[in-house]
């Protein structure tokens, strides 16, 4: 039987990769520009400086986004499988219920206690239902035990 065809996860896509690549593209012109007024001229200018800046601004920029969709992707990729694991252990607890009696991978839950077992572990213990107190029974008691009027 084919897997069921799942919806991808959300994945960071085009507009962070667009400015990653944006940063990229200007901090190589950056450098470039940087090396020809390097090779061009033997003292350092302003123009030097500024290139030099926006070489290095434009790199960290482009290694901070790189860094932040790379770990978008780790996120959305764990959170997915999160999600997987969550289903399938919800599928898993469904499906144990009905196992109980088979010998499956599944362990089943254990069943709930019937009136006359869960009365012999509360021996000892006076059982009163809530419907059949009486008006007295509304008065509060004190510490030991008397009513309050």
């Amino acid at each position: 039987m084919a897997e069921p065809s799942r919806p991808q996860p959300y994945q960071p896509g085009a507009v962070s990769l667009f400015f990653v690549a944006k940063a990229g593209v200007f901090a190589a012109g950056f450098w470039i520009w940087l090396l020809v007024l390097v090779l061009r001229t033997g003292s350092a200018t302003g123009l030097h400086v500024l290139a030099a800046t926006g070489a290095i601004t434009t790199t960290l920029v482009g290694v901070v986004l790189g860094a932040r969709m790379a770990l978008q992707h780790n996120a959305a990729v764990r959170h997915a499988e999160t999600k997987k694991l969550l289903v399938d252990i919800s599928w898993n607890a469904f499906t144990a219920a009905g196992n109980a009696e088979g010998t499956g991978k599944v362990v089943p839950f254990p069943t709930n206690l019937g009136d006359s077992d869960w009365a012999s572990q509360r021996a000892g213990i006076e059982r009163v239902p809530t419907l059949d107190r009486g008006a007295g029974d509304r008065i509060g008691r004190d510490r030991s035990g008397d009513r309050l009027r």
